[in-house]
């Protein structure tokens, strides 16, 4: 049986995963270009701001931007801002205050799932409130943090709503299961919608003071359907003019008193 042959004198042999004809400690030729190297992080999560008060934004986004996987890239003073800032601007998540002018957070919120499907909503609210709770559920959000505890709270909210995960404060829960379960043993269920969306709309900005016109030109309809709204308003909620409708929008959230 023939031995086998030795190794040329002088030549080490090549380590593995090198190319004939590379010299050594040659790097191995870069990624294809579009796959993230192993350990890459990703891009911060872009987040909409919405909420009437400055100074609250201006709070909110410094707790937000001093993380390094949130940035605040749009900010808006009220829910009709909100909506044309997300549609502008490229953004995740949106964080929405619930009492706000022209357009509440939660009617921002049904219009934005409307249009940006994939868009993440979270609400930054003072009202501890089960049916501000429920109907926030209700248009999709992913969560639901009182602005008393938001230094503590929203970061983690924002991480939770990119996961897909819901978050609620956990102060505000037991709270919130012991007023469910109360109505339930009172045989009671949550309130029925009375009046429609579009209704909601145009009750909000009366109530604010807007006339007939100064709503037409806001919701891009005409002053008859104004008014036909408004008529229906009066006769669905049984009250009789602008001043009881502003009553009610306030028990409502709607406005603030």
């Amino acid at each position: 049986m023939t031995a086998p042959e030795p190794p040329t004198a002088g030549r080490a042999p090549r380590p593995p995963g090198r190319r004939p004809g590379q010299p050594a400690g040659a790097a191995r030729p870069a990624a294809p270009a579009g796959r993230p190297a192993t350990g890459a992080r990703s891009a911060p999560t872009r987040i909409l701001l919405a909420d009437d008060h400055a100074l609250v934004r201006r709070g909110v986004r410094l707790i937000l931007d001093g993380e390094p996987d949130l940035t605040v890239v749009a900010e808006a003073g009220d829910g009709a801002e909100a909506v044309a800032r997300a549609r502008a601007v490229p953004v995740d998540l949106a964080i929405l205050d619930i009492g706000m002018p022209r357009m509440t957070g939660l009617q921002a919120a049904r219009e934005l799932t409307r249009r940006l499907p994939h868009l993440r909503i979270l609400f930054l609210t003072m009202y501890d409130n089960e049916q501000y709770f429920f109907e926030a559920l209700k248009v999709g959000a992913s969560g639901y943090v009182l602005k008393s505890v938001a230094d503590r709270d929203l970061v983690e909210a924002c991480r939770a709503a990119m996961r897909d995960e819901p978050f609620v404060h956990p102060g505000a829960v037991p709270a919130l299961v012991r007023g469910y379960l109360e109505r339930v043993r009172a045989g009671e269920r949550l309130p029925a919608r009375t009046i429609t969306e579009r209704e909601e709309e145009i009750l909000k900005l009366v109530a604010e003071g807007h006339t007939s016109k100064e709503i037409a030109d806001l919701l891009v309809i005409s002053v008859k359907t104004v008014e036909r709204h408004r008529a229906n308003l009066l006769q669905k909620l049984g009250l009789k003019d602008r001043l009881e409708l502003t009553r009610y929008a306030i028990r409502a959230g709607l406005i603030d008193p």
